[in-house]
C-alpha cells in the first residue's frame, strides 16, 4: 500500500506560541530496515534545510515513522510505533484518511477508534491556503 492524505493545518503542540504547522501522512513500502530508513529520513530533513532548535518549536520539516508493519521496536534512537501517535488529532486524523482500518500494534484498535477516542481533534482541518495565519500565508506567497 502507497498513499499519501490531504495536507492538514493544525494547531502547535507543547510551544503554543508559535504559527499552526502543516501535517500529513505517508504510507510507503521500504525494503530498508527501522533504523536504515530513520537514518534515511533524518537525511532528508537535513537537505530540506532542518536546524534542530527548541524542543517542539517551528521547523521546516519533521519526518518520524509512525507504524511499521506490526512491528513493536524500541531503541534509544527509534520507538515504532510512535509512542505518542494515538494521542495526536494531527497524526491520526490523517492517517484516517488513508489507513482507518490499520490496526495500532500495541493497543490493538484501528486508526478510526483511536480516533474516536481523542477528546479534542478541532484544531486539525484540511488544508486551504485562506486558513493560514498571515505569518504563514505571506511566506507561501512569496
Amino acid at each position: 500500500m502507497q498513499k499519501i492524505s490531504s495536507i492538514y493545518t493544525t494547531d502547535p503542540v507543547g510551544n503554543e506560541a508559535q504559527a499552526q504547522f502543516l501535517n500529513g501522512v505517508a504510507a510507503i513500502q521500504t525494503t530498508l530496515s527501522p533504523l536504515s530508513l530513520l537514518h534515511t529520513l533524518k537525511g532528508i530533513e537535513t537537505a530540506v534545510g532542518r536546524k534542530h532548535r527548541i524542543r517542539w518549536g517551528p521547523r521546516e520539516i519533521d519526518l518520524d515513522i509512525l507504524i511499521y508493519e506490526d512491528l513493536c521496536f524500541q531503541t534509544e534512537k527509534l520507538v515504532i510505533p510512535h509512542r505518542e501517535m494515538h494521542l495526536r488529532g494531527f497524526v491520526l486524523v490523517p492517517l484516517a484518511e488513508i489507513a482507518p482500518n490499520l490496526v495500532h500494534p500495541v493497543f490493538q484498535e484501528s486508526i478510526q477508534t483511536l480516533l474516536g477516542h481523542l477528546e479534542n481533534d478541532k484544531s486539525v482541518s484540511e488544508f486551504r491556503q485562506h486558513n493560514l495565519k498571515p505569518s504563514i500565508h505571506s511566506k507561501i506567497s512569496e
